[in-house]
């Protein structure tokens, strides 16, 4: 640790000088620094893909003027799909390979994780995939109406808290956002293994009355579907300890009532309870 210290104090202009007879650091210290060092060269990796995605061509950071230009971004007026808080991007590079008749967009804010799969279309020559860096919010802003025709939604924060339900990417508030962008019809896709989440979306399927379309509490035992089998980084980290992916594809109305504060007084009733006592 010593030479990890001296190496660290070299770097930032501190004059420190081991003698032959200086004793070990004390173990707060070693912590201390250990931890400073590796925050360090996390904090310098960020920078590096950060400047790195300015380079690349499939990555577009806040772009200006793009609604309904998507065609001319891909060259081809081939069905866009949008994949929300991509995160590393692995949905939208497995589907740009497996649906090569459309094109993927990964749209996340965090530049650091667009890096990993925007890196891996540049190499292996995958041209019907990019990456939009931008708040999910802002999606209207991008994308003129009619100009998507699917979403999905793969592994998201499911912000477990019910105060903060407004924020879980299928609450209503969203879901009237995506019907801004979504052609009639258009499926949107949820992909988690939130059980809690799970049983959200349901809940405003039905109180919405949106058409669910298919239903799988158990993805792996219950269909062999090739885009169901792409995995994420975080669905193998298993976070919510789950133990199983649940997966509901849907469609939206022409107009989504305004059911918000019954919905949120429902959850104040109904969450934070066993799976068993909660009504779908």
């Amino acid at each position: 640790m010593k030479f990890l210290f001296a190496d660290w104090a070299a770097k930032n202009g501190v004059n420190i000088h081991f003698s032959p007879i200086t004793p070990a650091l004390p173990q707060w210290l070693t912590t201390f620094l250990g931890n400073r060092i590796y925050l360090q060269g996390m904090g310098q990796k960020k920078l590096i893909r950060f400047a790195a995605i300015k380079t690349f061509a499939n990555v577009l950071e806040y772009p200006a003027h793009m609604q309904g230009n998507w065609c001319g971004h891909f060259k081809n007026d081939h069905p866009v799909v949008l994949e929300l808080a991509c995160g590393r991007g692995e949905y939208t590079v497995g589907m740009s390979k497996l649906f090569t008749g459309k094109n993927f967009i990964g749209v996340d804010i965090k530049g650091n994780r667009i890096h990993a799969g925007a890196k891996k279309c540049l190499e292996e020559k995958i041209s019907n995939a990019a990456f939009l860096r931008t708040q999910i919010a802002m999606l209207p802003q991008y994308f003129a109406a009619n100009e998507v025709s699917e979403i999905w939604i793969t592994f998201p924060d499911p912000h477990l808290r019910t105060s903060k339900a407004k924020k879980r990417l299928t609450h209503p508030a969203f879901l009237r956002m995506y019907r801004q962008v979504l052609k009639p019809g258009g499926f949107i896709h949820l992909k988690t293994d939130s059980p809690d989440l799970y049983h959200f979306t349901k809940k405003v399927i039905a109180m919405y009355q949106l058409d669910c379309v298919e239903d799988y509490d158990d993805v792996y035992a219950q269909t062999d579907s090739d885009v169901l089998k792409i995995k994420t980084h975080y669905e193998a980290l298993d976070i919510a300890n789950s133990n199983r992916i649940f997966y509901l594809k849907f469609t939206l109305p022409a107009v989504i009532e305004d059911k918000d504060e019954l919905l949120q007084q429902v959850l104040k009733d109904t969450e934070n309870k066993p799976v068993h006592e909660q009504a779908d």
